[in-house]
């Protein structure tokens, strides 16, 4: 696996080409469309994310769990499905097979986290969706 630095280059690089990906995409692109307003403040974000994911850099604060509650109603296991597929053919394309599937398999293991919270949430998160329901109407 590439040094930390290595990694922490091809980061922002792969994932303007990740999420240019998934805005065109019929199935979860109108979901991150309508989610995200800003899209460079994001890109920097999960830029975070994923260093600290992947480095233990500590330069994400956030959390993604809450973020993706705001829109438990319409994801389903299906989107998740095609946000790893997008995922898994950028790495590919644009990384060191060993970076890559160090990616992915993180990837797989956060959709899984993010899917269990959705399907069994905690009665934080079952307020968060109902406030986030409420909102939209």
């Amino acid at each position: 696996m590439p040094d930390s630095d290595a990694i922490e280059a091809a980061l922002r690089p792969l994932l303007d080409a990740f999420y240019a990906k998934v805005r065109q995409d019929a199935l979860i692109g109108p979901v991150f469309i309508e989610a995200v307003h800003d899209w460079p403040e994001h890109l920097a974000r999960i830029a975070d994310f994923w260093s600290s994911v992947m480095l233990s850099s500590g330069r994400y604060k956030g959390d993604p769990v809450a973020k993706h509650m705001a829109h438990a109603s319409r994801l389903t296991p299906e989107m998740f499905d095609r946000w790893l597929a997008i995922w898994a053919e950028t790495t590919n394309d644009l990384l060191a097979p060993p970076v890559a599937q160090a990616l992915q398999g993180k990837a797989r293991r956060i959709a899984e986290s993010l899917q269990l919270a959705i399907r069994y949430p905690s009665p934080t998160q079952r307020e968060l969706m109902k406030r986030s329901h409420h909102d939209t109407r």
